[in-house]
């Protein structure tokens, strides 16, 4: 195996925000978004991470992190787990003693993630036009300290994220079930009202960033 500083990782942008979802929502964090990413949602609002962006080695890379003084890292993309090379830079983002989340995708293993890191995985609802790319295999691979993600277009994907939810259990897998209405798409009110109907007991998050700062790259 080659030496973990020689590895090298495509990044789009690293920042220091707030958190705008998921459990940590509001809290000061760390983002390192990775390039690239094999899927093409409907709704995506990152694609200028597509391409592009800038080699680093990874301790140049966690030298940056530590730069802004924050224990909380967030790697994301694109789909950060499309480069290898991923899985050693949350290695050591634990080890440093960072609370490291990972946003991804269905679509990309997650069995050899560090199991330190929660593992925030988006499951593509058929609006995405990427739900056959799901890996259900995944689910086994699930822990309490991990997150499951729908981002939900209209009341077809709220109904397959309800069925999924009760196929696989996912409510007695992990920490949190989140549902996100599409921005722009569906109403926010429109899913709280559907999830408060049916008693979902998963999390309604909006995405404080885009509210905040109108989904600006580096933000």
């Amino acid at each position: 195996m080659a030496d973990s500083a020689m590895l090298q990782l495509r990044i789009t942008e690293i920042f220091h925000s707030l958190q705008g979802e998921a459990r940590s929502v509001g809290l000061p964090t760390v983002f390192v978004r990775l390039t690239g990413c094999p899927l093409r949602c409907v709704y995506c609002d990152t694609e200028y991470a597509f391409s592009g962006g800038e080699l680093w080695d990874l301790d140049a890379l966690t030298d940056k992190v530590a730069s802004f003084g924050c224990r909380r890292v967030c790697v994301t993309g694109g789909e950060p787990l499309a480069q290898p090379e991923c899985l050693e830079l949350l290695r050591r983002l634990c080890e440093a003693g960072y609370e490291v989340s990972l946003e991804t995708s269905g679509a990309m293993p997650i069995e050899n993630v560090d199991v330190r890191v929660s593992r925030v995985m988006d499951l593509k609802a058929p609006a995405s036009g990427e739900s056959h790319r799901n890996l259900w295999d995944n689910i086994a691979f699930l822990t309490p300290h991990d997150q499951v993600k729908f981002v939900v277009a209209n009341r077809e994907d709220y109904e397959w994220a309800r069925f999924k939810i009760d196929e696989h259990q996912l409510l007695s897998k992990v920490s949190d079930v989140l549902f996100s209405p599409s921005h722009h798409v569906l109403p926010a009110k429109d899913l709280a009202e559907w999830l408060i109907a049916d008693r979902i007991d998963a999390r309604l998050q909006v995405q404080l960033h885009k509210f905040l700062w109108n989904d600006e790259p580096g933000h």
